[in-house]
């Protein structure tokens, strides 16, 4: 029988809205919130009101381009958590009501998992490289920076991740710290393709394992840019495209060789990237250089479906619902999940 899922995102500060069928994408509508950048970061509760203001709008879109109506909706998913409180109740409050109302089965899912499983996205006719199972998968956003083995659509385990900040997160500070504007990597990654990624050195941190830590090289760019800006008041400005080369480098490059030690330690070279990071152009393009270099087969996620949205949701969902799953009423929006 056919199952028609209407998946709803809300963790963060984008409202989405997308229709699957049979595990197939019909559509998948979006809608930021520009309010916050004038802050430097998302502010909770400007983001819990622009989406009570935005998701019924998202999903009315969503069902019309797909097609389809309330009636035809068989499933209702959501995303549990995650994320920001305020924003998550939103979402999820929606999902129960609809759900109720329309008398059918409701699905809460992990926000990270649906990141995981992105790569299975794909609309009707649409022939897309999957990968297989066991696969690695290196999530990074502005909130998580894990690797985890995929060993199905179910099962996960995080074989490492960030013991302070995740590579998001310094990705912004970076363009904190020069005032280049919220949100940061997008900025970073445009302004680096015209600097010098080898013109300054920035510390790394040691860490064991595969673990990360980027609070030292935050700390690190902030020393420098501050000597720096003492000698010279315009240094930033004059140095702007280099800082940004050398800074994303760093992190890309810290990132990467943990990729590989994942790798060779578990005999794994089925590699997924996930997260907002994963629309980086340089951590593309050095995780590609080592699939080649260490025999992987590597799958990188379309730029729609990098950030926070819907579709991703919805193909957890899917699998979730096909093993059996279904969520009972009284589960409540958790702002922190501990891993898998």
């Amino acid at each position: 029988m056919s199952i028609t899922i209407l998946a709803i995102e809300s963790s963060c500060d984008d409202t989405s809205a997308a229709i699957l069928n049979d595990g197939y994408l019909l559509s998948n509508i979006m809608a930021g919130q520009d309010v916050h950048k004038k802050y430097g970061g998302v502010i909770p509760e400007l983001a819990s009101r622009a989406h009570q203001h935005n998701i019924l709008p998202v999903v009315e879109a969503a069902l019309c381009e797909a097609g389809v109506s309330m009636a035809d909706i068989d499933v209702i998913a959501y995303t549990r958590g995650p994320g920001l409180l305020g924003s998550l109740i939103v979402g999820s409050s929606f999902a129960k009501g609809l759900s109720v109302a329309l008398g059918v089965p409701l699905v809460d899912v992990n926000h990270l998992q649906g990141h995981l499983l992105s790569p299975f996205i794909s609309q009707p006719g649409e022939e897309r490289p999957k990968p297989t199972f066991p696969y690695l998968s290196m999530l990074v956003s502005g909130g998580h920076t894990q690797i985890i083995k995929v060993t199905d659509p179910l099962n996960y385990t995080v074989l490492g991740k960030t013991i302070d900040d995740a590579a998001g997160e310094a990705f912004d500070k970076c363009a904190k710290l020069m005032g280049l504007g919220y949100p940061g990597g997008p900025v970073v990654d445009r302004l680096a393709k015209e600097g010098n990624p080898l013109k300054f050195k920035f510390a790394k941190p040691v860490v064991k394992g595969l673990d990360f830590s980027f609070s030292g090289l935050k700390t690190s760019l902030l020393y420098f840019l501050r000597d720096r800006v003492k000698e010279s008041p315009g240094f930033i400005n004059e140095n702007v495209n280099d800082i940004c080369a050398s800074f994303q480098h760093t992190i890309v490059e810290i990132l990467v060789s943990k990729l590989i030690k994942a790798s060779r330690s578990t005999g794994i070279k089925e590699i997924t990237l996930s997260g907002g990071v994963s629309a980086n152009s340089l951590l593309r393009k050095r995780i590609e250089e080592a699939g080649l270099e260490n025999g992987w087969k590597t799958y990188l996620p379309a730029f729609s479906y990098t950030t926070d949205n819907a579709a991703m949701i919805g193909i957890a969902a899917h699998y979730r619902y096909s093993a059996g799953y279904r969520a009972e009423h009284n589960l409540s929006p958790v702002s922190r999940i501990k891993d898998f």
